[in-house]
C-alpha cells in the first residue's frame, strides 16, 4: 500500500510515541505494519530477530505492531561514547566509530543501505510508518542527510509534520519550518498535526486554521497529553533531566544518571512498584544515603563514566552504602565498574590503557572488539527471566564462580560477592519479568507487588492508538501512505 513518515519541529515532539501509537492503531485495523527509522542516535538499544540491535524506540514500534524486531527498521544507529565519537551501527552489526570530523560525509554515504532496508521492508507489508530524526529545519544538517529530508525525497515518502504546543511556539515551529526549508523539501510535507495538548482544544481552533492558512499545509488533528506515554519505556536521556519528587515513605533504589548512560529502561518496571521509589540521580546530587538498593547502569564508554562517577564523588558515596550492608547491583557496564580492573588493550572506547574499577566485585574486564548480542533466558536469584546481551568485553574471576544467573543454555553470566550484596549482570530486561523482579526486591525486604510489565506497555499502546483514533484523521494519512513512490 505504500509508507508515509512522521517527522518534527524539534526533538522530543513526540515522533516516537505517535509512530508507535500509529502502528498499532494500523495494526488493530488489520493491517500488517512495519516501523522504520533510517537513522537513530541513541544509546538505549534493543537486539533484533536477526541478531543484531536497533534503538529501542523502533523496538517498541515493533511491539506496538505486533511484529518481531529486524535490524531493518533502524538500518543506521550511533552510539554517542566518548571523546565526540560514536560508534556505528549498520544493518544490526558494529561497522566502526564516527568522531565529529567525518560524520557527514560518512552519513551520506550510507543513504544506498538505508534504501535497502527500506525496500525490503516495503516489500513485506501494507504500510511502513517512518520516524524522522531531530527536526527538518535543521537545515545547517540538511547536506549529506538520510534522517529526515534527504531520505523522503530519496523514497518519495510523503511526510506529516508534528508539532509540540506543550513547549510553546507551536504556530512558528510548523510555520518557521515552511519558511526556512528547500521547497522541495517542502513539497514532500502533505500536512501537520499538534500534538500534546492541555484542555479544550476548542480553544487552539483559529491557531490550527492559522497554521494551515499560513504554511499551505492542511491538518491532520490535535492530540491531546497522553499520560500512557508515561508507562512506554523512554528512549532519549532528555527524560533523565525531568525526574519528579519522590512520593512518601518508599524504599528507594537509586540509580546515578552517567553522561553516557545506556539502556537505562532497564530500571522502568520499577516504576510499577507501590513500595518503591526509584530516585535517578543527576550530576552534582549525592546518592541518598537512605537508598536500600544503588543500581549501576549501562554505559556506552564504561571507563570514561567510571572516570565520571569519580568526579561526582559518587565512588563515596557507593562505599559508604557497601559498609552500611546496603546492596548494589551493577548492570552491564555497571557490573565491569564494580570489579577491580578494567582494560582496554585495542582503544574500543577510546585511548588504549587500563584503570581501576570500584573493586567490590573480584573480577576482571577485558575490553574487545566482538560484541555478544543475543536473546537470553534462564534463572537468576531462584527465578526465571527473559533478556537480552548487549556488550563487549569478558569479564573473569573468583566472584565469577558464584554467578548471577545460569542460562538455559548451560552459560552463566554475572557474579555475586561472598556477602550476596555486591551483584553483577550482563543481562538487559531482567525486571520486566514480575518473579525476577520480585526476587532482587526481596533481597532489600520489600515484597513486590507490580504487575505485568510487558502487559502494562502494550495496553498502554492500545490507549495511545485509541487517542489517535478519536483524535487524528487516521483515514487520511493511510491514504497519504499510497501516495508513496512503489
Amino acid at each position: 500500500m505504500g509508507a508515509v513518515m512522521f517527522q518534527g519541529t524539534g526533538s522530543d515532539v513526540g515522533k516516537s510515541v505517535i509512530v508507535a501509537g500509529f502502528c498499532r492503531a494500523l495494526a488493530n485495523r488489520g493491517l500488517k505494519i512495519l516501523p522504520f527509522k533510517p537513522q537513530n542516535m541513541s544509546n538505549n538499544a534493543a537486539v533484533t530477530v536477526d541478531g543484531g540491535e536497533i534503538g529501542r524506540a523502533q523496538a517498541l514500534q515493533a511491539i506496538a505492531a505486533r511484529v518481531e524486531p529486524h535490524s531493518d527498521m533502524n538500518p543506521v544507529l550511533l552510539k554517542p561514547q566518548a571523546d565526540r565519537t560514536a560508534q556505528l551501527i549498520v544493518h544490526g552489526r558494529v561497522r566502526g566509530t564516527l568522531g565529529s570530523g567525518n560524520f557527514r560525509e560518512a552519513r551520506g554515504a550510507l543513504l544506498g543501505e538505508v534504501m535497502a532496508s527500506y525496500r525490503r521492508l516495503r516489500a513485506a507489508c501494507d504500510i511502513v510508518v517512518v520516524e524522522g530524526a531531530g527536526s527538518p529545519a535543521e537545515i545547517n544538517l540538511r547536506a549529506g542527510d538520510i534522517a529526515n529530508m534527504g531520505f523522503a525525497r530519496a523514497g518519495n515518502v510523503p511526510v506529516v509534520l508534528i508539532g509540540d504546543i506543550d513547549r510553546g511556539g507551536v504556530i512558528a515551529a510548523i510555520v518557521g519550518t515552511r519558511a526556512v526549508i528547500d521547497p522541495a523539501d517542502a513539497a514532500m510535507i502533505r500536512g501537520f498535526l499538534i500534538n500534546k495538548f492541555r484542555g479544550d482544544p476548542a480553544l487552539f481552533e483559529d491557531g490550527y486554521h492559522q497554521i494551515a492558512a499560513l504554511s499551505g499545509w492542511r491538518g491532520f488533528g490535535v492530540l491531546p497529553w497522553l499520560p500512557a506515554t508515561a508507562r512506554l519505556p523512554s528512549e532519549d536521556a532528555v527524560v533523565l533531566e525531568r525526574a519528579g519528587p519522590g512520593r512518601g515513605l518508599r524504599t528507594r533504589v537509586a540509580c546515578p544518571i552517567l553522561p553516557r548512560i545506556s539502556n537505562f529502561d532497564d530500571l522502568d518496571p520499577l516504576k510499577l512498584e507501590p513500595d518503591v521509589e526509584l530516585v535517578m540521580v543527576p550530576p552534582g546530587r549525592p546518592i541518598p544515603a537512605d537508598a536500600a538498593l544503588i543500581v549501576l547502569p549501562g554505559s556506552k564508554a564504561t571507563i570514561a563514566d567510571l572516570a565520571a562517577l569519580r568526579e561526582q564523588g559518587w565512588d563515596i558515596d557507593i562505599r559508604a552504602h557497601h559498609r552500611r550492608g546496603g546492596a548494589i547491583l551493577g548492570l552491564c557496564g555497571g557490573y565491569q565498574m564494580l570489579g577491580t580492573r578494567i582494560a582496554d588493550p585495542d582503544g574500543i572506547e577510546g585511548p588504549a590503557g587500563a584503570v581501576d574499577g570500584l573493586g567490590l566485585l573480584d573480577v576482571r574486564t577485558v575490553l574487545g572488539p566482538a560484541k555478544a548480542l543475543r536473546a537470553v533466558a534462564g534463572t537468576a536469584l531462584g527465578a526465571r527471566f527473559d533478556g537480552y546481551e548487549m556488550h563487549m568485553g569478558e569479564t573473569t574471576g573468583p566472584d565469577a564462580a558464584r554467578p548471577f544467573a545460569l542460562f538455559d543454555d548451560g552459560r552463566r553470566d554475572g557474579a555475586i560477592d561472598e556477602d550476596g550484596l555486591v551483584m553483577g549482570s550482563y543481562v538487559h530486561g531482567l525486571l520486566a519479568d514480575t518473579a525476577q523482579r520480585r526476587a532482587l526486591l526481596a533481597r532489600i525486604g520489600v515484597a513486590g507487588a507490580g504487575g505485568d510489565y510487558r502487559a502494562s506497555v502494550d495496553a498502554a499502546l492500545d490507549e495511545i492508538a485509541g487517542a489517535l483514533e478519536t483524535h487524528l484523521d487516521i483515514d487520511a494519512m493511510i491514504a497519504l501512505a499510497g501516495e508513496a513512490a512503489a
